[in-house]
């Protein structure tokens, strides 16, 4: 169901990126997955820079929904299967922003409207959006999350 509506709405996942470091890019522990930091990869050149500066506010929720889809990639490639998803519970969503920058919950929105419209009510969570110095690459948005899992 879920990979039918990503089809109706035109999202396509890109392929699941690899760690950067020495970690791996989800986590399932007692019925809930735990996604560590995913950026904005989506096979094209990546989204650099700070926003408010580099980037415009929609450029960083474009960057936020990118992110988004490339965190779905690496839950369908964990899980097999999207519909296995609840809920999602928590999203913490960091953005790269310019001194003076402050409407980061308007970025991180790129991720949780992709989020609802995809799952529907079980997309809708709890959560952070906080500005950042700096990010790893440049790249302007990070966001990791929690979703819990249907019992097997």
């Amino acid at each position: 169901m879920i990979d039918e509506r990503l089809a109706e709405l035109g999202l396509v996942l890109p392929p699941v990126s690899p760690p950067a470091g020495n970690y791996v890019g989800c986590v399932v522990v007692d019925g809930m997955v735990h996604v560590g930091g995913h950026g904005p990869i989506d096979g094209s050149p990546v989204l650099h820079g700070k926003v408010g500066r580099d980037l415009t506010l929609e450029e960083g929720r474009r960057a936020a929904q990118i992110t988004a889809l490339s965190i779905l990639a690496t839950l369908r490639s964990e899980l097999g299967d999207l519909d296995r998803i609840e809920r999602f519970v928590k999203v913490f969503g960091m953005v790269n922003v310019a001194p003076g920058f402050n409407r980061t919950p308007e970025v991180i929105d790129g991720c949780s409207d992709l989020l609802v419209a995809v799952f529907g009510e079980a997309g809708r969570h709890t959560r952070s959006a906080v500005g950042m110095a700096e990010l790893p690459f440049d790249i302007p948005v990070e966001i990791e999350l929690i979703a819990r899992l249907r019992p097997s």
